[in-house]
């Protein structure tokens, strides 16, 4: 009974893992990318990624469902993990992103003139001067991604629907329970994710004062 209890809070913390290890693969070349390239279509490009932030759910569940029929990819990608990894990787690259950029965007413009005066090349001061001193931009990067997909609800649901070990994460275990009336299994699965936030929020400041 207890394994069958835990068991959607252990998908959504394997869920969050695969897709913030993803979006720290994706994330910092991204990030190098934007930072130093200049392109007429760079606004439009950064609204595109940071669109899941003000997108309702439903709106970026449904064309992610869409856009998950067999017939686009050849693979079945809605209703398994597999396409929630995907539909996360979406919806959660923002969380990832933007503190990056932010942390580069914010750096003196000296750390970079320097490094080049050095005759050190972009990609080289990117990596081993720019990089190493955003740490706390990328750690909270790391967290709000971690964080935010393990609480996202609507576009889990609606791309993953509710299969046991497959696609029932914690918060549509949530919303199941509810609609069941079971308030005590509710609460439990609630009470994990409440403490589990409050924590992430406390290591967000605790590296901030670093």
């Amino acid at each position: 009974m207890f394994e069958e209890l835990i068991a959607p809070f252990l998908l959504s913390m394997k869920l969050a893992f695969f897709t913030t290890l993803i979006l720290l693969a994706l994330a910092v070349p991204m990030t190098y990318f934007i930072s130093f390239h200049t392109f007429r279509l760079k606004p439009i490009f950064k609204a595109v990624v940071s669109l899941p932030l003000v997108l309702p759910p439903t709106v970026l569940g449904y064309y992610l469902l869409i856009a998950f029929q067999p017939q686009f990819f050849g693979v079945r990608l809605a209703f398994s993990f597999a396409g929630l990894v995907v539909g996360a990787v979406i919806f959660s690259l923002p969380f990832m992103l933007n503190p990056i950029i932010a942390g580069i965007e914010n750096l003196p413009h000296t750390y970079m003139e320097v490094a080049r005066t050095l005759g050190k090349s972009k990609l080289y001061s990117f990596v081993n001067v720019l990089l190493p001193n955003i740490k706390p931009n990328i750690l909270n990067g790391i967290a709000m991604t971690f964080a935010h997909t393990v609480g996202e609800f609507g576009v889990v649901l609606m791309i993953g629907g509710s299969i046991p070990s497959e696609t029932k994460v914690a918060s549509v275990a949530i919303y199941q329970e509810l609609e069941a009336l079971h308030y005590e299994n509710a609460n439990f699965y609630a009470t994990i994710l409440l403490i589990f936030a409050f924590l992430v929020l406390l290591l967000i400041h605790i590296s901030q004062k670093k």
